[in-house]
């Protein structure tokens, strides 16, 4: 299996026996991970691993009070692809212990409970790095690891709210708006997943692992991006923009004669084209439209006279049209319009996938593309508990000693 030692060698990872072997050739092959996480965030960064090849190992939590039909929801089969389970009681003696056994080979564990909870069961940083200095661990919570909310449970939506994404989503005068997705679990997800290649890429080096953690909240703030210099740089609270963009115009969506589509024409060249394509060509000498600055003091007669323009033709020749003379522009799409789009058809990321109760599905497949390496959804996401008996004994544990650790409730 694949844990460095602790010395400064640079560390060879090996094929991993009981991976798939579509995985052998992938840039991740031989890293074990071991996926301790729930909800979304820690699976979304432990879902980037297993894309990549890693052995990436759910230990699952019995399953008393688990929901019915969870396991063939969408959300779980695209979460989830990729990996193996093993279902592993870390309440019970015996099932720490044996988890401490896992940890001892294993290269990272990824986790997302609330802080105080690892410390609990058995797999804080301390506990495991006594056992395999190499490890390397990731961590994700709602609000820090500590600090005033560190003992909070965290979702998205409450760290979109916290995390100020709400105040900047949505229509001017309608109160706060959520993202459409759960933006603050994604990002940290995929923030840690960063964090985790960076640590084992040291660990090359160094030989010792480290704890790579961040947050909902702290993904939510990162997202702010631009918004948030706003206020740090130049102390502007960020509103509420609707769909326009909230400093530069015309850039945002508007109403065709048959639905909505975005346009981005900001300045310069492309703000005299596009006027010239709508037929409006006066509009850059205006007074008011001269600047961005005064584009945007008078954004709202500015957008009505586009939008009385735009209302003579449908969204598909305005896309042709503008994109012609090389205005970007698109089509505002539903999420199945989006998968019906000859782009998105064309690039593949809704990947075939045979699951054993499913049948043929479609999953979303990895949105990065390495040169060379396939994209292929190889296993789809796993019963829970499916491969214990295969992954026991890759990790060494002998026929008896899981009959044993079966009779003690330790494992199910």
């Amino acid at each position: 299996m694949g844990a460095a030692s602790a010395s400064a060698e640079p560390v060879a990872t090996v094929p991993t026996p009981g991976a798939d072997s579509a995985a052998q050739a992938l840039p991740l092959a031989g890293i074990v991970v071991l996926d301790l996480t729930i909800a979304r965030a820690g699976p979304t960064a432990v879902r980037q691993l297993a894309d990549w090849g890693a052995d990436v190992i759910r230990v699952d939590a019995p399953t008393d009070g688990f929901e019915e039909g969870r396991e063939t929801s969408p959300d779980h089969l695209n979460i989830h692809r990729n990996k193996r389970s093993v279902v592993i009681d870390l309440k019970h003696p015996s099932g720490r212990d044996l988890l401490h056994r896992l940890v001892r080979s294993a290269d990272v564990l990824v986790e997302n409970l609330r802080p105080t909870v690892k410390h609990r069961l058995g797999f804080d940083l301390e506990t495991l790095h006594s056992l395999n200095p190499a490890l390397v661990m990731g961590s994700i919570s709602g609000f820090g690891q500590d600090g005033p909310y560190a003992t909070r449970g965290g979702v998205d939506q409450i760290a979109q709210g916290i995390g100020g994404m709400m105040a900047v989503t949505g229509l001017p005068g309608y109160g706060p708006v959520r993202a459409g997705v759960a933006i603050s679990d994604v990002t940290a997800g995929l923030q840690l997943a960063i964090g985790i290649l960076v640590a084992l890429l040291e660990r090359g080096r160094t030989g010792e692992g480290r704890w790579v953690h961040t947050s909902l909240l702290e993904s939510m703030i990162g997202m702010l991006d631009f918004q948030a210099a706003r206020w740090t740089v130049a102390g502007e609270d960020p509103p509420q923009a609707g769909n326009d963009h909230p400093t530069m115009i015309p850039m945002g969506t508007y109403e065709a004669a048959d639905g909505h589509i975005n346009i981005a024409a900001p300045g310069g060249r492309l703000w005299r084209t596009f006027c010239a394509e709508i037929g409006r060509p006066d509009l850059p000498d205006d007074e008011r439209f001269s600047s961005t600055k005064l584009r945007s003091a008078n954004r709202t007669e500015l957008n009505k006279l586009i939008s009385e323009r735009l209302a003579t033709a449908g969204c598909d020749e305005w896309v042709e049209r503008l994109n012609a003379a090389g205005i970007p522009c698109g089509r505002v799409n539903t999420v199945a319009e989006a998968f019906a789009d000859p782009q998105v058809k064309h690039l593949g990321m809704a990947a075939p996938v045979r699951h054993p109760h499913m049948g043929d599905i479609r999953i979303v497949r990895n949105a990065t593309q390495i040169d060379g390496v396939p994209g292929d959804i190889r296993r789809p996401s796993p019963a829970r508990g499916e491969h214990t008996d295969e992954i026991l004994t890759q990790f060494g544990l002998e026929p008896d000693e899981i009959v044993a650790l079966r009779e003690a409730g330790a494992v199910r």
